[in-house]
Formats: C-alpha cells, structure tokens, sequence
C-alpha cells in the first residue's frame, strides 16, 4: 500500500486551494442557522421537554457528508496519477580493445609498487572491470610476442589472463615493440566495431625483433585502430635487476630509465591516440582513467512509463456521498427539515 501511495502524484495540485472553500462553506451554514432562528420568550419549557431528539443532533452529518464529497471532488480535479516507470538499457556500440603489455626483465625494476609490472596489472584489472559491454584482448611481449587472449566480452577470461601474466624465460629477452604493436593489429583487423583500440604499454626502447614500430604503425591506420602508447617508469634512474642468483632471484641495482618517448609519442600521434608517461602508480591510474572517459562505450537508456488515472474512484466516492446525503435528506430528515 505504501509503495502504491508513493508512486502516485498529482498533475494539477494547485486545486488544492479549493480546499479553502471549506472552512467559508461551515462558516456560511453556521451563520445561516443563526439567521433563521427566532428569539421566543415563554414562560415555561415543560410542553418541549424531550423534543432535542437525536435526528436533531445528528442533523449535522448531512453537512459533513457534503463536505467530504467536495473535498473528494477538489482531489479528483487535481489528477492523482500512478506511474510506473521500466528501464531498458542496451549498448549501441562496443570498443574492441587491446591490452599490449610489455613483459621483458626491465618491468621487474621497482620504481613503481610493488613494480612495474605488478602495477600495470592492477590497473589493467581495475580498467576491465569497468568495461563490462567492450571486448578486450591481452597480448603481451618482450624480445617477442604471443596473444595471450584473444579480444572477448568474458570479463572472466580477461582478467584470469591479465593475472596470469608474469615475466619469465619463454620470450626472447628484449623490447619489440613493433613486434607487440603488430600482434595487436593481427587481433583487431577482422573487428566489426566502429571503435578499435590499441594500449601499448612499455618501459624501454625498441631494440628486438623483426617488425619495424613504424611499419606496425602504419597497418594500425590502415585497419582505422587508434593507439594509445604509455611509457611506464620515473624520471631518472630506478631500481632495476641487473642479474639473476642461482635460485632465480633477481640482484637489483640503480640503472637509467630509458624510454624511446619520440617513438612512442609518434605512434599515437600517426594512429590518432596519445601519448602517456606513467612515473608513479598514482600516475597509471590516472592515464587510464583518462583513456576509460576518452573511449566511453555508447549506450542507450530507454524508459517505458505506465500512467494510470486515479481520479475516477475519487470521483465515485463523491458521487456516492453525495447520493447517501440527498437520501437521508428526504427520507429520515425530512420531518426534521
């Protein structure tokens, strides 16, 4: 009943002050029965005795029934309406993406917490989740690159693969970015989507592989992909693993932080995307949160509204008020009128 009540509204409530007439119509009544009431002076009441019979003093019900009737009316003339709205979302347009993440031994160094390539993943992970309509893909490199999955809406499959992603012995040691930027291009070619994109991440300088950065540039224009290019590590020197123990550990000593900044500032330039330094965790976030608001899937909200008029059972409880007081006027009141 509650949630009833609180869906209705009224279309008109400034008839609401018709309500005013109320207290003026009392007033009225009152003032006409004092007018039609003569003063008589007897000397004795004995005959009237018992005459203040309770027709007398229920009398007034007939002005109370006709009240009610018109303050049903008034709220009838304010249109009380109960609507019901239904939503209807759907998204117009997906964004394919992918996620080109540089995994060579460099992006162990620890400028960034715990490092760079912990880091990155957390942000990855936080930026797919907030993408549940778009399909995204995960590739990664180093002196080499593989497709670690390809693009799809399994947010599941996504993120299991983004965690996944470790720096080991199977690549070729080394930066490929064309090689990274070219694989990525493979998985969106064939793609539908109005909206393809590229975010490559890396931390060095192109010095593997086979495919030129800038011949993998050019297939990304060819095929209308938009490149967003990030340059992962502070200003400086970092932290960095210059060698590994027996036991797999990695030995860490300060070494530049090297960044092929031209490069990458060109391949977004030439593909239409931007160019992002990421020298603190506090920075990536903020990089792809900017990318998340520039590349905002489109969707549509449709609302269905259901409106039914309440006024008509007010109306008929006027109506029926109405109708109790005209009858008992003429018929038990009558003799008392």
């Amino acid at each position: 009943m509650m949630q009833w009540w609180n869906k209705m509204e009224f279309v008109d409530p400034q008839m609401f002050w018709l309500l005013l007439l109320l207290p003026l119509i009392i007033g009225y009544y009152v003032w006409q029965g004092k007018k039609q009431n003569a003063d008589v002076h007897i000397s004795s009441l004995k005959g009237f005795e018992g005459s203040d019979s309770l027709l007398a003093k229920l009398r007034p019900m007939l002005l109370v029934l006709r009240l009610l009737a018109l303050a049903f009316i008034i709220a009838g003339l304010a249109r009380p309406q109960s609507t019901d709205v239904n939503t209807k979302t759907s998204t117009t347009e997906g964004i394919d993406i992918v996620l080109a993440v540089d995994v060579s031994a460099s992006m162990l160094a620890q400028d960034l917490k715990p490092d760079r390539l912990e880091a990155t993943k957390r942000v990855a992970l936080d930026f797919i989740e907030g993408r549940p309509s778009d399909r995204i893909g995960v590739v990664v490199y180093a002196g080499e690159s593989y497709t670690k999955t390809p693009i799809t809406t399994d947010q599941g499959i996504t993120r299991r693969a983004v965690e996944g992603i470790e720096y080991n012995n199977v690549l070729e040691n080394g930066t490929a970015i064309g090689m990274g930027l070219a694989t990525s291009v493979n998985r969106l070619k064939e793609s539908l989507s109005d909206s393809k994109v590229i975010i490559l991440m890396t931390d060095g300088v192109n010095n593997a592989g086979f495919i030129d950065p800038k011949i993998a540039s050019e297939l990304a224009v060819e095929f209308g992909i938009k490149v967003y290019t990030i340059g992962i590590g502070t200003n400086g020197n970092a932290p960095s693993p210059v060698a590994q123990n027996p036991n797999g550990s990695f030995r860490f000593a300060m070494a530049p932080v090297e960044i092929d900044e031209g490069l990458m500032k060109q391949i977004a330039a030439d593909t239409g995307g931007k160019y992002y330094r990421a020298s603190s965790n506090s920075k990536l976030q903020e990089i792809y949160d900017e990318i998340d608001q520039l590349e905002k899937t489109e969707v549509e909200e449709f609302k269905f509204y259901n409106i039914q008029e309440m006024f008509r059972p007010l109306v008929l409880i006027a109506l029926g008020l109405l109708g109790i007081e005209m009858l008992l006027r003429y018929t038990l009141f009558r003799t008392a009128a």
